[in-house]
């Protein structure tokens, strides 16, 4: 006996029959599909968070379009071979040329309604009021956003979540989200960090159980992959959320964190002989050589050389211009370019290894095995770094990446990027095996969003305009969760949500508000500055005093030279002048107030003129 299957599909409208009533919709990869439209079809519009539902049911003939891109989900049959029979429909733009994740507040509005998901899940909130008190947070966090019973406060997730807020600030200029990043950097420092005074360094516990006004610190790790070691990505990630709210308000306790924090790794972390970061130190001699710390005694991965970039030092970079940072992104990026790249074997950079940079292949639940979403990580901080150090090979790794993770880490068929799968392909075979599913996390989706988008706003490939699109399509249109807010951890390769286990929860040891607001943060920055042209405000609010040079920097990542200028400044809502339109910097006033400074930025000519000449080319 033969069965039917329900699956869906994404892709192109080629052609459409009205009198027989299908399409035929092209994929990714080129492959043609017919779709048959069932009497009972119906289809809607791609919604942001916040939205209503929109109906395109009745306008679907009219809407078939050549070149449109569109999901389609429905059921083949096994006595109609090669034909969709769809039930449904998934529109993403309001014709073929309008993605309606290129508006230019589409992001905004949703870093926005996230980040208000989490102040009312982590927050007690009464009509109007929320009293930020971070005594009520905890890691982990039903679907629907409620507090389960779990008195561990992560020091990781509390971080993660304060970036969030801290750039949702950036993008909307609302106080509420500036008071909870500015508390949260505070109870992390209260309550989360030790300062070592014979050591002069900071280092930060894994967590703390709280029980009422008690609570017991949690130094090593309990994370399964870490457990009683101290891991370089925990500590590098304590410092992800103040120093993006460093950025806004230039606070000098975070800056002292975050300097003690680098003379942590510095002394404990790197590795002056060989190169690169060690990923875990023993929590008593903090040496990477004890014999206690079992499988991750003296190696090197992806985390402890790689994360540093994105967590927290370009940002801290991009607040102080200071040479020294410039300096740590480049080390970072030429580890990377040293020793990950390992196409003689496999079609994914190798991500683990021992104290001679060999190959780690037998490392826990990694082995010989790819996070898809590494590689794109790599490419997307590659081309950011090569934007102030420029170096051929960055972008040589970086297009290396992109080309090939269409082919063996995206799925060409519904769209999407996998999670993890072998490195090696099977001799005579084509495609990697998963390692234990075909599911797609949210985090990885970002990775692939930004990579291409960067790729695209610098090097102007029209392929690259096309893999951001679709990627944003993907999780604009599956990762969104209209019934309760914020976004699903993970979706079936098939887009419907996957619920199940941890993978249901909002707040885990995984998630909190970051990666979410990292993307809307960054792809409405890519978006408008670099592809659309269109402007973009930032909001800041220093401390007096608190950047000593009397300068803001305000440039929103690292983007390449002479592609941004500023187009207007306000303090206090009125007009200021004191800037420098092209290196992005405003001279602060002399005030004992802290001023609320909005900055308008827009693409230069030069950016304006390359995005759009390469998205006419791309028929957009």
């Amino acid at each position: 006996m033969h069965y039917s299957f329900s699956d869906s599909i994404g892709g192109y409208v080629q052609s459409f029959d009205r009198d027989a009533g299908s399409f035929v919709l092209t994929t990714s990869d080129g492959r043609d599909v017919t779709i048959k439209l069932t009497p009972t079809l119906y289809a809607k519009m791609l919604r942001n968070l916040g939205e209503p539902w929109f109906d395109t049911t009745a306008a679907t003939p009219e809407m078939l379009t050549p070149g449109r891109f569109l999901f389609a989900y429905g059921t083949y049959y096994p006595d109609v071979p090669g034909v969709l029979e769809a039930q449904h429909i998934d529109f993403v733009g309001r014709d073929a040329a309008r993605w309606r994740f290129e508006e230019p507040d589409w992001w905004i509005k949703q870093a926005k309604s996230i980040a208000e998901f989490f102040v009312r899940a982590q927050f007690d909130v009464d009509g109007d009021k929320v009293k930020i008190d971070y005594s009520t947070y905890r890691t982990n966090l039903s679907l629907s956003g409620q507090r389960l019973a779990s008195f561990r406060q992560e020091t990781d997730t509390i971080s993660r979540l304060v970036y969030g807020f801290a750039s949702t600030y950036l993008l909307t200029g609302e106080d509420v989200f500036l008071e909870a990043a500015e508390a949260g950097s505070t109870y992390l420092r209260d309550h989360m960090r030790f300062y070592d005074t014979d050591e002069d360094v900071a280092y930060w516990y894994h967590g703390i159980d709280v029980h009422g006004t008690r609570e017991t610190k949690v130094f090593a790790s309990e994370f399964g992959d870490d457990y009683d070691a101290v891991p370089m990505y925990e500590q590098i990630y304590a410092l992800a959320g103040p120093t993006q709210t460093y950025r806004i308000t230039g606070d000098p306790a975070i800056r002292k964190d975050i300097d003690l924090t680098l003379g942590l790794f510095e002394r404990f972390f790197k590795d002056h002989d060989k190169g690169g970061y060690y990923s875990h130190v023993d929590p008593i001699s903090l040496s990477p050589h004890a014999e206690s710390l079992g499988k991750n005694k003296a190696k090197k991965n992806w985390n402890s050389v790689g994360d540093h970039a994105p967590a927290y030092l370009i940002n801290l970079w991009l607040a102080t211009g200071a040479e020294e940072h410039k300096e740590f992104l480049k080390y970072t990026a030429d580890c990377i370019a040293d020793h990950f790249p390992d196409y003689e074997h496999s079609p994914f950079v190798n991500e683990r290894f021992f104290d001679d940079w060999s190959r780690d292949l037998t490392w826990d639940w990694q082995q010989n095995r790819a996070v898809v979403g590494h590689n794109l990580k790599i490419a997307w901080n590659l081309m950011r770094i090569h934007s102030i150090a420029p170096e051929p090979r960055y972008v040589e790794l970086a297009e290396k990446i992109a080309d090939l993770m269409p082919e063996y880490g995206m799925d060409a068929q519904r769209g999407g990027w996998y999670d993890v799968v072998e490195r090696e392909i099977p001799e005579g075979e084509t495609q990697p095996r998963f390692v234990w599913h075909d599911r797609k996390a949210w985090w990885q989706q970002e990775q692939g969003i930004l990579a291409y988008e960067i790729l695209y706003g610098i090097l102007g490939k029209p392929e690259y305009l096309k893999y951001a699109r679709e990627s944003a399509a993907f999780y604009s249109n599956y990762f969104l969760d209209h019934e309760d807010g914020a976004v699903y951890f993970n979706v079936l390769a098939n887009g419907l949500p996957y619920a199940l286990g941890t993978e249901r929860q909002k707040g885990s040891h995984s998630m909190s508000g970051y990666h979410s607001i990292e993307l809307a943060y960054l792809a409405q920055t890519y978006t408008n500055l670099l592809a659309t042209g269109k402007p973009l405000d930032l909001h800041f609010k220093p401390l007096p005093g608190g950047f000593p040079d009397g300068i803001l920097r305000v440039s929103p990542d690292i983007l390449p030279t002479g592609s941004v200028k500023i187009a207007a400044v306000t303090v206090d809502g009125e007009p200021w002048t004191a800037y420098d339109s092209h290196d992005l910097t405003v001279t602060l006033p002399q005030v004992s107030h802290r001023p609320k400074i909005k900055v308008t930025l827009e693409p230069t000519a030069a950016q304006n003129t390359a995005a759009q000449n390469t998205a006419a080319q791309n028929g957009a």
